[in-house]
């Protein structure tokens, strides 16, 4: 009996060493854990891609959360369910000047957007009285159609504007729902792949150095590990600046369901270097937010901004 309860005694001391080592390991892979909330689109890459290469470093790791829309991804966010985000920066100045804690820390990508349009319109004035659709009001895509449209002496209240899921945007141009559209990528490429639309301008053409995406962190995030929160942006920086077409389109095959034509289309308008926002990049998005009715009061460049 005495030989019964030793050993029993035993098992259990292992059984409590094995689950406190485990305990440990947790609380330690949570310690260094940043979770990043994103959609499975090229403009996020640069995350994904730092995800990848700190897989199998002792130091900082990235947990990816997917969402499937902006406004779930935005409320995790806003609900510090997450420590941060890739998202459409208009959405996260939205949410900064109405109190929200996060930081803008550096963009997702440069460049990258285009205005698609139906094969038979042959420029921005031949959207006067068509329907356009954008993802959200808050967008760079809804800048950037107020941009096509000027170069036509157009407005926003030439044109029907809807708005539509990503994912809808390039049936709904095939099906004749919508006339044109401006999205995150790869759904412009998918139209053109599908052969139902043209590109009518690239962001490029209509706003030079234009900010879409951005990666923010909510205060909570930086001010509680300042350290982690550093370490983090300069992998992600790194990682962007790693990003060819080739590691691009790697990753990007990895997370998203998508042909790689559509992919190599996609990344042909795209690149992920030199992600710093500059205050003269910043300032210019400012006035296009207030000059087209996005916000009449966005957060300043020094309250939404922070440097590493």
């Amino acid at each position: 009996m005495y030989k019964k309860l030793l050993a029993l005694a035993s098992a259990g001391s292992l059984l409590l060493a094995a689950l406190t080592s485990c305990s440990n390991a947790q609380a330690q892979q949570s310690e260094n854990t940043v979770k990043i909330a994103y959609l499975p689109i090229t403009h996020s890459l640069t995350a994904l891609e730092e995800a990848e290469q700190l897989k199998n470093n002792d130091g900082v790791q990235v947990e990816l959360v997917k969402y499937g829309s902006w406004p779930e991804l935005l409320d995790a966010l806003n609900s510090g369910r997450v420590d941060g985000a890739s998202v459409l920066i208009e959405l996260a100045m939205k949410s900064r000047q109405e109190g929200i804690g996060i930081k803008a820390v550096a963009l997702g990508h440069r460049d990258g957007n285009v205005v698609v349009v139906s094969n038979d319109i042959g420029s921005a004035a031949d959207l006067k009285g068509k329907t356009f659709a954008i993802p959200h009001r808050q967008s760079s895509h809804n800048i950037l159609l107020n941009d096509a449209l000027a170069t036509a002496g157009l407005t926003i209240d030439d044109v029907n504007v809807t708005e539509l899921a990503p994912t809808e945007m390039p049936s709904a141009l095939a099906s004749g729902q919508i006339d044109g559209y401006c999205v995150a990528e790869p759904f412009g490429a998918m139209g053109v792949s599908l052969g139902v639309g043209k590109v009518l301008f690239t962001s490029e053409e209509l706003w030079e150095d234009s900010i879409c995406c951005g990666l923010v962190l909510t205060d909570s995030f930086i001010e509680s590990r300042p350290d982690d929160a550093k370490a983090f942006v300069e992998g992600y920086k790194s990682a962007g600046n790693s990003l060819d077409k080739e590691s691009a389109l790697a990753v990007a095959k990895k997370y998203m369901s998508q042909s790689d034509d559509v992919l190599e289309t996609s990344l042909q308008w795209i690149s992920y270097n030199d992600l710093d926002i500059t205050e003269d990049i910043y300032n210019t998005l400012v006035e296009k937010v207030k000059a087209y009715g996005l916000s009449d009061n966005p957060p300043s460049y020094t309250d939404f901004v922070k440097n590493f």
